[in-house]
């Protein structure tokens, strides 16, 4: 009798601390979960913000090649204006004084608008350089420091 006594109350111990053990193991679960939902949202923000990064130094990458493409291409539409007009002149020109004169003058306009474009092209490239190194570099810093802070 005394060890039916016995052995019921070692199984209803027994039955009390599985039952607590599966509640405490159901909460650590349950904050498990928030812990890695936390950390999830935290790397998903540093992503975001590399992201965005990113995105910026594409678009500063994509304006830079759009004003050098834009600047070749109107540079190619001004040589090609200016040959046919001082071929032209050239061409139909009867004074051979008038045309020395616009051969000088077709000389010194080449080489003027060959300074202009690459005048053109290097300023675009120092802004992007410029605009890179002041914008860019302070948002990527602020990215890494986050991303050493956080766990």
């Amino acid at each position: 009798m005394m060890t039916l006594v016995l052995t019921t109350l070692c199984l209803a111990g027994t039955g009390t601390i599985l039952v607590a053990g599966y509640r405490l193991s159901g909460e650590s679960r349950r904050q498990l979960r928030i812990l890695n939902a936390h950390r999830i949202a935290a790397r998903s923000a540093i992503q975001k913000s590399r992201m965005d990064l990113a995105e910026v130094r594409n678009r500063a990458r994509l304006l830079e090649d759009t004003v050098s493409g834009g600047a070749s291409a109107v540079e190619r539409v001004h040589k090609a204006i200016a040959n046919t007009t001082f071929g032209l002149i050239d061409m139909f020109s009867k004074d051979e004084d008038f045309r020395d004169s616009a051969r000088k003058a077709q000389q010194s306009h080449e080489q003027k608008s060959e300074q202009i474009y690459k005048a053109v092209k290097t300023t675009n490239r120092a802004l992007h350089i410029l605009a890179d190194t002041m914008i860019i570099g302070k948002a990527e810093k602020r990215i890494v420091s986050r991303s050493k802070k956080a766990p």
